[in-house]
């Protein structure tokens, strides 16, 4: 028999035995918007920390605020003494300002803070401090602000 005619049929079930083996996939990374940094476990102990410190402060403001907060209970028992025309040198007390959460700084990234609604990184850089900013990270129907600290 001819060598050459068996040479094409033996190449072509090569060909086709090689184009069936299954490759490796390669995993894909995802591409996002922005790059996402690890936190070390140190740094996270420094964010739990300031974290824990904020609370504590927010705690004493509040405690503080309802100390110096005129007491009811105290103008009810004393009818005869309260004034029943308006005085004059009072100022009528503007409306109750609407408090934000105050977002939480990132230890080593000056520009970057945590959302205080989702704990996720945010680029705050050229903002000033204090300025009421809406968190990217939620539609802007739900209206998610919070102040720079």
């Amino acid at each position: 028999m001819n060598p050459r005619i068996l040479l094409f049929p033996i190449l072509l079930i090569i060909a086709s035995l090689a184009s069936c083996y299954p490759y490796p996939e390669t995993p894909r990374k995802k591409e996002s918007s922005k790059p996402q940094e690890s936190v070390s476990g140190e740094e996270q102990q420094k964010i739990k920390e300031q974290r824990d410190k904020l609370k504590k402060e927010a705690a004493e403001k509040k405690r503080i605020a309802q100390e110096n907060a005129p007491n009811d209970q105290e103008d009810a028992t004393q009818p005869s003494e309260r004034k029943t025309e308006p005085d004059s040198t009072t100022k009528p007390s503007p409306a109750p300002r609407r408090e934000y959460p105050v977002a939480i700084p990132i230890p080593g990234k000056d520009g970057f803070v945590f959302s205080p609604y989702n704990n996720k990184p945010i680029d705050v850089r050229g903002i000033a401090k204090g300025t009421l900013v809406q968190d990217p990270t939620y539609p802007a129907a739900e209206k998610k602000n919070f102040r720079v600290p």
